[in-house]
């Protein structure tokens, strides 16, 4: 079955060239041209992966991203003109996995779309991961440690699951602050520590195996 694609752009020709790309492309592609359409036609009926403008004549494309965020991790890719990376940073602190500006060419759309269901569909294959009495429900959103429930914020589960799916590797702050937070918070390495030791003091509770190793100035990776 072709994936479900939501598009949501209040230009009419925007639209029209939107669904040609991308029932050529092999997508089913249902069309919006407000925020409390698209909120409604995804309710309806789940979509796949969302693309949806920036501006909007009821709401912007962040809240519709926000609203739809707070029910499905389906993927979401923002369109704007506005290249501007305030509005990027915005965007994808509100849940989107990618952010693409006018004018684009339909091949990159194309390809930036496969590449999100991609990732959502490798993530999918994996909705438990486990080490060292710690389990990870990526379904279900929930964690435990030996068993019992672990309490963590959205971006400390985030943050866990990155380097659990990452076992080993090395993860520079960088590369942790963009796929947590976004591109425009690669430098808040202050922010990432306050996440980690936080994360360490809920999962790595007095006397429990050791989970994460430090490389100072560096990043951190999970040993378990």
């Amino acid at each position: 079955m072709s994936p479900r694609v939501l598009v949501c752009d209040d230009e009419p020709q925007i639209l029209r060239a939107l669904r040609i790309v991308l029932r050529d492309a092999d997508f089913t592609v249902v069309t919006a041209t407000s925020a409390a359409e698209a909120l409604d036609a995804a309710a309806l009926q789940p979509p796949d992966a969302v693309i949806v403008d920036l501006v909007l004549p009821d709401e912007d494309g962040v809240e519709v991203t926000r609203q739809l965020r707070e029910w499905t991790t389906a993927p979401i890719i923002v369109l704007s003109a506005v290249g501007e990376e305030d509005e990027k940073v915005r965007a994808l602190a509100a849940g989107a996995d990618d952010y693409v500006t006018k004018p684009f060419g339909p091949r990159e759309l194309v390809a930036r779309l496969q590449a999100v269901l991609r990732r959502a569909m490798q993530h999918a294959d994996e909705p438990v991961l486990r080490a060292e009495g710690l389990e990870l429900d990526l379904a279900a959103h929930v964690v435990r440690r030996e068993g019992r429930e672990v309490r963590l914020t959205p971006k400390e589960f985030e943050l866990l699951a990155v380097l659990m799916r990452n076992r080993g590797r090395l993860m520079t702050h960088r590369a942790l602050l963009t796929e947590v937070w976004g591109p425009g918070y690669g430098e808040d390495v202050g922010n990432l520590r306050t996440h980690m030791s936080n994360l360490r003091r809920k999962v790595e509770p007095e006397g429990a195996a050791r989970l994460f190793h430090t490389d100072p100035g560096v990043g951190y990776r999970f040993i378990a």
